[in-house]
């Protein structure tokens, strides 16, 4: 396995900007797993920019979920893989669930247990796997509690998917106002 990287931080921190920057300087191949789905007008804007500011020369799979399988079956050889974002992901596979603005504690037993599957899922691939990953995500736990059962759920299950690839990641970062600041493992100045 190549080193794991996890870049957190607040929405329009830098993050998506210094994974790139970072997979840039690492060079070599790099695959591009990107989790957002264009589901309106808004979200496909987003999505075409950020396309726009990847380089032509990465390669780029758009997986909302089952991200492992299909790194498994889809991936080209690879130096560098950037997954954008776990945060996305994680609530890929919470609307897949169809209603969840009342989740019961048997559902959120059973979002958590997909949860886990596909976060264990997802480091045995990259333990299988050659290539170095940068792994972006939000931290959504520092604010307000949600008010709303199906926000607290989710605010919990991100909390958890980020616990478990920190606890795996060779470097965390934390992302304020575009600056990285290194919360475990530095290594490189950037």
């Amino acid at each position: 396995m190549g080193r794991l990287i996890l870049i957190l931080g607040g929405a329009r921190s830098g993050k998506s900007t210094q994974a790139q920057r970072l997979a840039k300087v690492h060079g070599g191949q790099v695959l591009f797993i990107a989790t957002a789905e264009g589901l309106d007008d808004e979200m496909r804007a987003r999505i075409a920019a950020h396309r726009s500011e990847r380089p032509p020369d990465w390669q780029t799979l758009e997986i909302p979920y089952n991200v492992a399988d299909a790194f498994i079956r889809l991936s080209p050889p690879s130096d560098v893989v950037l997954l954008d974002c776990l945060t996305l992901l994680v609530s890929n596979l919470l609307l897949l669930e169809g209603d969840i603005d009342q989740p019961d504690m048997a559902r959120a037993d059973g979002f958590a247990h997909r949860l886990e599957a596909e976060i264990q899922a997802l480091l045995e691939a990259m333990r299988g796997s050659r290539a170095d990953w940068i792994v972006v995500s939000n931290e959504v736990g520092m604010g307000l509690v949600p008010p709303y059962p199906s926000g607290r759920l989710y605010r919990d299950l991100l909390g958890y998917a980020n616990q478990r690839l920190a606890a795996q990641a060779d470097e965390v970062y934390w992302m304020v106002a575009g600056i990285p600041v290194p919360i475990h493992g530095y290594r490189f100045k950037i």
